[in-house]
């Protein structure tokens, strides 16, 4: 059994923004930290007061965490970037809205003594003294202190008070990782009601101290407990009444829902695996037909999160082929209309877009990767609506001679004809590279759709099915969005936008297969027409080639495919190789490519794909694919050795313990992620359980007016039908979990006090 908490992110838009620029404007992004790690950084939105993200993230973290904060920062290119404000939200502030958090929330002033972050390692102790007692407090160590100077450090020491009486520590130069292993001594009278105050500071020769964090320890409680060591958690200092900037920094629009599970064992769970699986081999002739009555019970909101955990249930189990053609035969038998066909957000659409996103994202990448990328490189002033030309950001061309709105229209019909043929003539050699399931899939698709809809009239509704999941819900959103598809790190400038915009309509009218509505709805996209007449005979021929695989070759094919692990992630790092003293310079790192995947990290010296390197990804990479390591060090050195010490902590112990502990429960969820089986089983068994009343009420139904909420009859009584063993499942596994210890998150040591916000 473990506990598991996620975070589901997302960050919408920012209004009404201070201008840090000198142009009147800001460069802004978002640093999301939880516990002062930081975990994402959006995209940079540039020249605008008002930016538009729309940025999702998934965060696996521990139940332990006390807080996620937004901050909101202007970028700059020569100077440091500008803290323009900041969101935090509390865990208890999270769990006491169960459905999420969402609206818009004013940027709060970041004060630097609220910054705080990182633990201090304090031993305390009250002994026998011949007149009273004494308090005896022993400054041992502290670690991942914030950075206060411009060197990327601090120089920490420690101050005491007690009763008037205050002691200090020496300065520790240059580390957030100091030792002091200081003791100091107070008289303690008995039933002083004074709390112990320690805190941090950095020490600077010219300014004033910065504040790093304080602990108050309560003297009464330790009195009773006469002993108590640990690490501490700093606390930001709230003794002062500081005015707020609320309102005055803008706002920010977020979106996060906590969501907490207790994952039983495995076995608990297949009881629920089993019945679905069941349910799935027999097809739509099964006699309970539980899949349909899923859909029917699950409401709109919380369709796609249904979809995605049943889909990566059944992937799982290898039955996702099955999953999805169970769910195009039930879409098919209420379908009359053929133009009305996968239209709605029905739950086989939902599906199928979560199907394509986890099987299909490399092969998405591969296609259109190189054609994204040129697209951002050329930055081309595009635009076919002559109503939306503007002939001042063209330039001029020939001898200064501004073009004229006829050859604008005409360049940018060339350039989005060349960009369409490219995109059409990668997709047509892709067939072989398309994974083995992805084109079972759309085989069954393709086979169901032509035997639902038969005759000449219904020639082109097959190959539309399978265009509407490839074209309109998967490769037109990635043109149209690549930083949400990961094909780029950044968003796209207006210009580009509108060139990605005009390109993904395109396709859409291709995938559409150049109906008489598409070509009506968007005259001005005329120019385009030949291209897109060649296109759609390009894409009925690859269709027809993708659909053409038989058990044998599908299997053949899967086999060739897995013989090598999947990258978890890839991209360029700098390996320090300089030994001795002495500055680092750019010569003292080495450009290596590497490439991790969950049976190993290796490097070369050129690329084999164009990946960009982001340090949170890296970190997310490494800690999943290291969660089942039994030898995983408990605590690390963030520095180097460099010369005859640590970097870090000044510790000249080359394999000495390290100096900071091992953040090995943070993850960022990615589309290639390894399937957990069990965390989607429990979503699964966490959805039913919400509809079960509605279940109760089918069950009530099919066995002649039963009262709602009588057992289903027990295995040797009679045949129970497939919802009554549903019920008896979701039963079972609410006993499992009520049996277990409790589901609210582990509390910390005591000596790790609460996050005060």
């Amino acid at each position: 059994m473990a506990k598991r908490s996620s975070l589901s992110i997302r960050i919408v838009e920012g209004k009404n923004l201070p201008a840090k620029d000198i142009t009147g404007s800001s460069d802004p992004y978002c640093i999301v930290k939880v516990d002062n790690e930081p975990i994402i950084r959006t995209a940079t939105v540039w020249k605008t007061l008002c930016p538009f993200w729309g940025e999702e993230y998934q965060v696996h973290l521990p139940p332990t965490f006390h807080a996620v904060a937004f901050y909101v920062m202007d970028e700059d290119a020569l100077s440091r970037d500008d803290v323009i404000g900041k969101v935090c939200l509390t865990r208890d502030t999270l769990a006491a809205h169960p459905k999420g958090f969402s609206g818009w929330t004013h940027l709060m002033e970041v004060d630097p003594d609220e910054e705080v972050q990182g633990e201090i390692h304090l031993r305390l102790e009250v002994l026998p003294g011949a007149r009273a007692r004494r308090l005896r407090c022993s400054v041992l160590e502290a670690r991942d202190l914030a950075p206060k100077d411009r060197n990327g450090a601090s120089d920490p020491f420690v101050r005491v008070r007690y009763k008037g009486r205050t002691q200090e520590t020496s300065i520790v130069k240059k580390s957030c990782y100091p030792r002091w292993n200081e003791t100091f001594e107070f008289e303690l009278e008995e039933g002083a009601a004074e709390a112990l105050c320690v805190e941090a500071w950095d020490w600077d020769l010219v300014s004033r101290n910065d504040f790093l964090g304080k602990v108050v320890i309560d003297v009464q409680r330790l009195w009773a407990a006469q002993q108590e060591e640990g690490w501490f958690r700093l606390q930001p200092d709230q003794s002062k009444s500081r005015r707020r900037d609320e309102g005055n920094l803008g706002s920010l629009q977020l979106e996060v829902r906590l969501r907490d599970e207790t994952v039983l064992p495995s076995s608990c769970y297949q009881p629920l695996v089993q019945l679905l699986c069941q349910e799935v081999k027999l097809g739509v002739q099964g006699p309970g037909q539980l899949i349909p009555l899923i859909e029917e019970t699950t409401s709109t909101e919380c369709r796609q999160d249904v979809a995605t955990n049943l889909l990566k249930l059944f992937l799982g189990q290898g039955l996702a082929k099955d999953f999805l053609d169970l769910l195009f035969q039930l879409e098919l038998s209420r379908t009359s209309e053929a133009n009305t066909l996968f239209r709605s957000n029905s739950l086989a659409s939902k599906s199928m877009e979560s199907f394509l996103k986890v099987a299909g994202m490399r092969y998405l990448h591969s296609v259109l990767g190189p054609i994204i990328n040129k697209v951002f490189e050329e930055k081309k002033y595009v635009e076919l609506d002559p109503s939306k030309v503007e002939v001042k950001d063209v330039g001029c061309s020939g001898l200064h001679r501004p073009q004229t709105e006829a050859e604008v229209l005409e360049q940018s019909a060339q350039t989005l004809r060349a960009h369409l043929g490219a995109l059409l003539s990668a997709l047509c050699r892709s067939v072989r590279a398309c994974p083995a399931v992805v084109r079972a899939t759309f085989r069954q698709l393709f086979r169901r759709v032509r035997e639902r809809f038969p005759g000449a009239q219904h020639e082109n509704v097959p190959f539309i099915a399978v265009t509407s999941f490839l074209c309109l819900r998967f490769f037109s959103p990635a043109i149209m969005s690549p930083k949400l598809f990961h094909l780029r790190e950044r968003h796209a400038d207006a210009r580009t936008s509108r060139t990605l915009l005009l390109l993904a309509k395109a396709v859409q009218n291709v995938g559409n297969m150049d109906t008489p509505a598409s070509r009506t709805k968007e005259a001005w996209m005329e120019p385009l027409q030949p291209t897109v007449r060649q296109g759609v005979a390009q894409l009925k021929d690859f269709i027809t080639k993708l659909v053409d695989i038989e058990e044998k070759d599908e299997l053949d094919l899967q086999r060739t495919l897995s013989l090598q692990a999947p990258p978890v992630k890839e991209g360029p790092l700098f390996i320090h190789r300089t030994k001795g003293k002495g500055p680092l310079m750019s010569s003292s790192f080495k450009k290596l490519y590497f490439s991790l995947t969950t049976e190993a990290l290796s490097f070369a010296k050129t690329p084999s794909s164009k990946c960009v390197n982001e340090l949170n990804q890296w970190l997310s990479a490494l800690r999943k694919v290291s969660i089942n390591n039994t030898g995983l060090l408990g605590s690390y050195h963030p520095g180097i050795f460099r010369g005859d010490k640590w970097s870090c902590c000044h510790q000249r112990e080359k394999t000495g313990r390290g100096c900071d502990k091992t953040r090995s429960r943070v993850t960022l969820q990615e589309w290639n992620d390894p399937l957990d089986h069990d965390l989607e089983a429990q979503l699964i068994y966490r959805h039913l359980l919400s509809v079960e009343a509605m279940l109760w009420e089918k069950h009530r139904e099919l066995s002649g007016g039963a009262e709602a909420g009588t057992e289903p009859a027990s295995p040797g009584e009679a045949p129970e039908d497939s919802l009554a063993r549903l019920l008896r499942v979701l039963r079972d596994l609410r006993e499992a979990h009520s049996s277990s210890p409790a589901s609210s998150p582990t509390s910390e040591p005591n000596c790790l006090l609460e996050l005060q916000t």
